[in-house]
């Protein structure tokens, strides 16, 4: 059997960890246990481990093999020169990774961007454009594909043919969420598509945990943008302070339930992140990077508004502001707040969302 098919075996094989391996390397065993001799008993398999070992469908490998030898795809073992060192430090590394795409990523300085699935209008605009300067500053942006905020981040970072990496919850061989197909693809070919579960492994709500710690061990810092209180991004974000990660919130309306997770993190520690420079001053040192490293953008003109028209610009929140309450706010006609609204929308200034009107940032 060769080295890549006990790591295949390996992989398929639940609750094996780099742990093991890196203590058969301490003991100057690890030569022998890839050569196929005793490699169970010299790992320390339990009974249950040993069954599951045993019972891996030598199919399942030769499909995996052949997956590997496609090209643009890799399997990254824990003791491979390729694995990155920010994940070999963490508490429960994984024991190897499948890539698809640029691999060389692994070695660049990252930051998580995470959220939530069902973020408004603008928390994606943020996670979006925050991507999109921060890997100009020269920064790879690294998320989990997921909907939502996780998807602004990297298509932000794609958007200035930036670097970006997908950390997956499921095999590689089918891409989820399916409306990310196009994305996945796209990340392939531009970026880092990468997984610890091998091919043919489904969705299943405890992948997701798992693939977060890979996310923050990946990053030197983690990014939330719009999380509720029970988001499964405050995992990531616990589980990048477990690790000693960087963790950041950008804070919201207090009327926002989105905005509550974000705020708890901020009262446990993280730091609050108003523009990028906020980002760059903690990790740029680390980094080698900086805001020189941003190209100044042209700014938008905005049209001159005539008095009447400005004044209800001024009344629109940067939250959503339905017409009932520009209304109360102004003392002016619905019909005529409706109209007005339907001009500066023309102008490039709002957008009609669910709900009601937003700015644009």
């Amino acid at each position: 059997m060769s080295n890549l098919s006990i790591w295949c075996r390996l992989m398929r094989t639940p609750s094996i960890g780099a742990l093991q391996v890196f203590r058969l390397q301490a003991q100057s065993e690890l030569e022998a246990f890839l050569q196929g001799e005793q490699n169970q008993s010299l790992l320390g398999l339990s009974p249950h481990q040993r069954r599951q070992y045993e019972k891996v469908d030598p199919a399942d490998i030769e499909r995996d093999l052949a997956w590997i030898s496609q090209e643009n795809h890799h399997f990254i073992s824990c003791i491979s020169d390729d694995y990155p060192y920010l994940l070999k430090q963490i508490p429960d590394p994984p024991l190897g990774l499948f890539a698809i795409g640029d691999i060389a990523l692994l070695k660049t300085p990252q930051l998580a961007i995470v959220g939530s699935r069902t973020p408004s209008v603008m928390g994606k605009e943020i996670a979006f454009d925050f991507a999109r300067t921060l890997t100009k500053a020269g920064l790879t942006i690294t998320s989990g594909l997921a909907l939502g905020i996780d998807g602004a981040a990297h298509e932000g970072a794609l958007s200035v043919q930036g670097k970006t990496i997908a950390v997956c919850g499921t095999g590689l061989d089918k891409i989820y969420p399916d409306k990310h197909r196009a994305l996945g693809k796209k990340i392939c070919e531009q970026g880092l598509l990468i997984s610890e579960f091998p091919l043919g492994i489904p969705p299943k709500p405890q992948h997701f945990p798992q693939r977060n710690r890979i996310i923050s061990g990946l990053s030197l810092g983690v990014l939330v943008v719009e999380a509720a209180l029970q988001s499964g991004s405050l995992i990531t974000a616990r589980t990048a302070s477990e690790q000693g990660r960087e963790v950041f919130a950008i804070p919201g309306s207090i009327h926002n339930p989105l905005a509550k997770g974000c705020h708890s993190l901020i009262r446990q520690g993280a730091k609050l992140v108003e523009n990028v420079d906020d980002i760059l001053e903690e990790l740029g040192h680390l980094a080698q990077v900086s805001s020189l490293n941003i190209e100044p953008e042209k700014q938008a003109l905005f049209p001159a508004l005539d008095e009447a028209h400005q004044y209800l610009f001024d009344n629109i929140g940067h939250e959503t502001t339905s017409i009932d309450v520009l209304v109360m706010r102004t003392g002016l006609e619905a019909a005529m707040v409706s109209s007005m609204l339907l001009n500066l929308e023309l102008e490039g200034l709002i957008k009609t969302v669910l709900g009601g009107v937003v700015k644009f940032s």
